[in-house]
């Protein structure tokens, strides 16, 4: 469901109030910028729904990061929080400098759960529909590090239902996050990611379309500096939500989540795509072309 964000948080997002059906091309006024209302974005978006740019702009959510993407894509915001492999796939679109959705190891909210001990046991993978960078990560991790390509099949993140008739299910965001180990093996993408290659990796990163000026003004990193500062506020608002005690929320957005575009999170980009690119998941690897200051 996407909508216009207003204010409270509520049912696993922000309370939106609900503005036209149909999301317009911004040609004026607030520049229109889309997010997922996942907690790994919240400190990114906190600044535009209670801070200091809270009346700069119009802030669309929905849960499933694919649908940011494919509103950039349609034009229908001016800029969105856009899983990084999109980069390749929605045309002339540029990057906000210095500011990811990433992690230098255990990212906890990417996981791929398992009736196997041994991902090299593993035959068949259900894919959550609303994830585009993990579903290509986890294809890299198995044709590239594991050596062997399972059967992939596209579900909605649903685990039971998922592993009916699969070895392995990937699972992104807040769900994620509540998988009891119980029943199954947890396996952290970011870990993975790092034990392969030595670096850290980026899920999503600002996009915005070519000629959005009005976006300029906005300061993503100032926005992303000042959520931060509200890390505990942001935590006891999700905690009924997700159903995990404050000071593990705290924890995973101060240490899971990386906020920053450092060279670690460069590095591992610049990788993911030459892999990607190898295994014909995108058809070219360029550099990310930045907004200009």
């Amino acid at each position: 469901m996407v909508g216009w964000v207003a204010g409270e948080i509520v049912d696993g997002g922000f309370d939106y109030e609900m503005g036209p059906t149909n999301v317009q091309s911004s040609s004026g006024g607030w520049p229109r910028i889309a997010a997922s209302s996942y907690l790994n974005t919240a400190p990114l978006i906190w600044s535009f729904l209670y801070g200091t740019r809270r009346h700069r702009t119009r802030l669309v959510t929905d849960a499933a990061p694919a649908s940011c993407a494919d509103l950039l894509a349609r034009s229908e915001v001016d800029a969105a929080l856009v899983p990084i492999i999109e980069y390749h796939r929605i045309p002339e679109v540029r990057v906000v400098p210095g500011v990811c959705v990433g992690s230098h190891s255990a990212v906890r909210s990417v996981v791929l759960v398992s009736k196997q001990d041994d991902l090299r046991k593993v035959g068949k993978v259900a894919l959550d529909a609303s994830s585009r960078t993990s579903q290509a990560l986890v294809k890299i991790i198995f044709r590239e590090f594991l050596g062997f390509e399972p059967q992939w099949q596209s579900s909605g993140p649903d685990v039971p239902l998922m592993l009916k008739n699969n070895d392995a299910a990937l699972i992104i965001g807040d769900p994620a996050m509540r998988i009891s180990a119980t029943d199954v093996h947890i396996f952290d993408l970011a870990t993975l990611w790092r034990k392969f290659t030595g670096v850290g990796f980026v899920f999503a990163m600002w996009m915005a379309r070519a000629g959005a000026e009005n976006i300029r003004d906005l300061d993503f990193a100032g926005a992303r500096d000042e959520g931060l500062g509200h890390v505990m506020e942001i935590a006891r608002q999700y905690e009924p939500l997700l159903g995990l005690p404050q000071d593990e929320l705290v924890i995973y957005l101060s240490n899971n989540i990386c906020f920053n575009f450092d060279d670690d999170m460069q590095k591992g980009l610049e990788l993911f795509f030459k892999l990607a690119h190898k295994h014909r998941i995108i058809s070219n690897a360029t550099s990310l072309k930045m907004i200009d200051p």
